[in-house]
């Protein structure tokens, strides 16, 4: 670095300090730090600080034009999907459930959703594929940190080239709800281990469970694979099935699933 940047670094999810960690240790600090989305933003103090731009990494919070384009470097955005799919809120869990190429944007941002100029893209290869959300957050909000602080001096310097986002090519996420998280046991089993992947850190992916009495007891899976398939490498037979391996009971501590059965006919 030519000289020391100074930034805003808005977020507010592990994601957010997977990339900001990152960013520490290659030396770039923040010389102020926006982690609650539901403060009012500190507008005054944004301007005082004289930042030379702002970075925003799931920040969950959509930002006003004033303060997007406050700095004289602008604002970017580390968005955890390869732009311009998978905008919105949901990238993450996205990527999982629809198998997506796992991957990290750099952009440029601009009023819209997800939707500034392109400033540097990567694919992530995460192995085993897929894996459940906190991985996932984990690996990509370390390849964005890393490529954002690969990039940051060149884009002070006006080395960094943008690129138009195609508009033909995107796509968009929803917000993830409580009972997006509902399992349907004879479904798909693939479709029901990508939401027990992608919901693992929140909402949990759970189903009803039926006792002999009557009594309907919610259950989280926290653990599942699948027996007679290789989702991985496209592998799958009439006998691929979901085996559920660890459930929380509705009140209860986590426990093997076989367990469970034993105590809940």
């Amino acid at each position: 670095m030519t000289k020391e940047i100074k930034f805003v670094f808005f977020g507010s999810s592990a994601f957010s300090q997977h990339v900001l960690d990152v960013l520490e240790l290659k030396g770039f600090k923040p010389v102020l730090k926006i982690s609650s989305a539901r403060d009012p933003l500190p507008i005054d103090k944004l301007r005082e600080v004289e930042a030379d731009l702002f970075i925003v990494a799931s920040f969950g919070k959509i930002l006003p034009a004033e303060i997007i384009y406050m700095p004289p470097h602008k604002t970017l955005n580390v968005h955890p999907s390869l732009l311009p799919k998978l905008r919105g809120p949901s990238p993450i869990q996205s990527t999982i459930l629809l198998n997506e190429q796992p991957g990290v944007s750099i952009m440029r941002m601009d009023e819209g959703v997800d939707h500034g100029p392109l400033l540097a893209e990567q694919s992530i290869d995460i192995s085993p594929w897929p894996d459940n959300y906190a991985v996932v957050e984990e690996k990509l909000g370390q390849a964005g940190g890393e490529l954002l602080a690969e990039i940051l001096p060149r884009w002070i310097n006006g080395d960094v080239e943008e690129k138009a986002q195609d508009e033909s090519g995107a796509t968009y996420t929803k917000m993830i709800k409580k009972e997006d998280g509902l399992l349907d046991l004879t479904a798909d089993p693939e479709v029901n281990l990508r939401k027990i992947l992608a919901y693992h850190t929140w909402p949990g992916a759970y189903f009803f469970h039926e006792r002999k009495d009557g009594k309907k007891i919610r259950v989280r899976v926290t653990n599942a694979e699948l027996e007679n398939c290789d989702i991985e490498n496209s592998l799958k037979t009439e006998n691929c099935k979901l085996k559920i391996v660890t459930v929380i009971p509705e009140g209860k501590k986590e426990m093997n699933w076989v367990d469970f059965l034993r105590g809940n006919q």
